[in-house]
């Protein structure tokens, strides 16, 4: 008898989400990390398999916000990231979280930030 695990769900769903997104040069796909202590998220060309931009709670300026405020800066650190690379538009992909909490202001945060999900 195998347990079904919150990390074992968690990975189920993410590579159930994986099968339908996939990320280009012209619309790379948001990756979504989630901890108890932060937040981090990735744009990646799975074509060439290259990070685009890339930014996680522990950079300095955003260690020191409360949570949901981290994963909204986040976003937006993301999105200018992206613009400096080029890129206007993104596919979102959640990583077998929920769209709630931290993981919507990230995605929030980004839009207002300019980048269009």
């Amino acid at each position: 008898m195998s347990l079904a695990t919150k990390p074992v769900n968690r990975l189920r769903r993410r590579r159930r989400v994986r099968a339908k997104v996939r990320g280009t040069a012209e619309r790379p796909r948001i990756s979504v990390f989630r901890s108890n202590r932060g937040i981090g998220a990735q744009l990646i060309d799975d074509e060439r398999g290259h990070t685009v931009a890339a930014a996680s709670w522990i950079e300095a300026g955003v260690r020191d916000l409360g949570r949901m405020e981290q994963a909204e800066r986040i976003g937006r650190l993301l999105a200018e990231r992206a613009q400096a690379a080029g890129v206007q538009r993104a596919v979102f992909d959640r990583g077998g979280y929920r769209y709630h909490g931290r993981v919507r202001k990230l995605a929030e945060g980004a839009r207002e930030g300019g980048l269009a999900i």
